[in-house]
């Protein structure tokens, strides 16, 4: 399995807006059916000024990435209403195989 990993940093004000953006590009992705993906997670921080956000999305295998981000499959997928309340992001989505999960630990 592979983990999509993203991280996107936006003002306190904006905050809630870009919340319900990325929930609504997940629900889109998740809409789209592509083979092999997972799921998705998503985790807020605030930092004193800042809130950061995180996306880790979940998928079989790195065709399955291919799949949903095309072959340069690193670069990040930050739709423009995104863009526009966002302070910075990663220009690229790193990614890493999943070697052991919760289920295997309990």
């Amino acid at each position: 399995m592979i983990l999509r990993f993203w991280r996107g940093w936006t003002s306190e004000e904006n905050a809630d807006l870009y919340d319900g953006i990325v929930r609504e590009v997940l629900v889109g992705i998740a809409a789209r059916e592509v083979a092999g993906y997972r799921g998705a997670y998503l985790a807020r921080r605030e930092l004193g000024g800042e809130t950061e956000f995180a996306t880790i999305l979940l998928f079989d295998s790195t065709e399955s990435v291919r799949d949903f981000a095309g072959d340069d499959y690193e670069i990040a997928y930050v739709p423009r209403q995104a863009r526009e309340v966002l302070a910075r992001f990663d220009e690229r989505s790193l990614h890493f195989e999943i070697l052991l999960t919760p289920e295997q630990t309990q």
